[in-house]
């Protein structure tokens, strides 16, 4: 069982995605927050859930400032960003932020269970209509050379938006050998921005 926590001001919009994510016998919905000040409280002291669902637009602490905050501490926790729009500008600040995923929130019931579970087991979503807007700025990168299992599972951490030392810190490598592997990443993918480089990596299916 997944269990989910639901961060949306819109009080019939949370309980309608609550409600629908009942309907998968894999997802339990663990507690639900009016805003990001809310969720920081519900956070700190109720249970922690497998994956966090959060709304872009919120009044007090908005999604992109949680994701923030959550990093900044040093959280892993898998975060599903919500919107209604399907804003290029608002994924590169939700991916640049360290969320794990982006979707709207029109998206069916399958897409959204696929999606919580996706993250669940430690991987990425990203929404295919903004996808398409970003790949167009991608369109010249060559195929890319393959990477290893070890740079693959550094790459998903940096689309997590954690710095070389949380990452070293979380796969027990030194920071320095972090370093060099990030280094290599961004060499064989042709860029110098951490950010980018996870880009290219979505658009090929790298992670």
């Amino acid at each position: 069982m997944i269990n989910v926590a639901l961060v949306d001001d819109q009080q019939l919009v949370r309980q309608g995605i609550a409600g629908l994510l009942s309907l998968s016998d894999d997802i339990s919905i663990l507690w639900q927050a009016e805003n990001g000040e809310h969720a920081q409280q519900m956070l700190a002291n109720e249970a922690l859930p497998d994956v966090l669902l959060l709304d872009i637009r919120m009044p007090k602490v908005n999604g992109i400032e949680l994701v923030k905050i959550l990093r900044g501490q040093g959280s892993t926790l898998p975060i599903l960003m919500l919107t209604t729009f399907d804003d290029s500008e608002l994924f590169m600040q939700s991916l640049q932020a360290g969320a794990n995923g982006f979707l709207l929130k029109d998206v069916s019931l399958e897409k959204l269970v696929n999606a919580v579970k996706t993250l669940a087991d430690g991987g990425f979503v990203a929404e295919p209509v903004v996808m398409k807007q970003l790949n167009k700025g991608l369109a010249d990168v060559p195929v890319i050379e393959d990477l290893t299992e070890k740079e693959r599972q550094i790459l998903k951490l940096l689309a997590g938006g954690f710095s070389n030392k949380e990452i070293a810190n979380s796969i027990f490598l030194a920071e320095g050998t972090v370093k060099n592997h990030v280094s290599n990443i961004l060499s064989k993918l042709n860029t110098r921005d951490r950010t980018r480089a996870v880009l290219i990596a979505l658009n090929q299916g790298l992670i």
